[in-house]
């Protein structure tokens, strides 16, 4: 296995990981569980849950993979803190949502050569990459893995 090939697979594990970890905290929690705060005047699970929903399916996008598939929950889960906004999704569609995103996001990831990892992200300008090309899809993939990881902690709290 060549070397770009074994730290893609590292990267892709540990992002699965964290995923499946997630899933099965969420899993974990009844409908009404995931609407207690998780330490007073804190986030809910739900938020997190939808957070989390928006900040990967704005992966689509920043990967070059497809429009974003949720961008109704930019509004309520990225630009605002918990309970700002009033109408949300159900938790139904929540549940659904992020089992869809993650089916989605997977298809994609399988798709990807090493190579492929290795190139710019949608944000980023040809002489940006130029000056700093480890500001790539594999960066992003790590980055939104740590970020999970973080909320992760959160919902152990919970």
């Amino acid at each position: 296995m060549e070397q770009q090939q074994l730290f893609v697979r590292v990267a892709l594990h540990a992002w699965e990981v964290n995923v499946r970890r997630a899933t099965t905290i969420f899993d974990k929690f009844t409908d009404e569980q995931l609407l207690t705060e998780i330490a007073p005047g804190k986030n809910t699970p739900f938020y997190l849950l939808g957070h989390l929903i928006a900040v990967h399916d704005r992966m689509l996008p920043l990967l070059g993979l497809g429009e974003a598939q949720y961008p109704q929950l930019v509004e309520a889960f990225i630009n605002n803190p918990d309970k700002a906004i009033q109408e949300v999704p159900t938790v139904k569609e929540l549940r659904d949502w992020w089992t869809n995103i993650h089916e989605a996001l997977a298809g994609h990831f399988k798709q990807l050569t090493p190579a492929e990892w290795l190139q710019k992200h949608t944000a980023m300008t040809d002489e940006d990459y130029e000056k700093d090309p480890t500001r790539n899809r594999l960066a992003v993939l790590i980055n939104r893995t740590n970020h999970l990881s973080y909320h992760i902690g959160q919902l152990v709290l919970a």
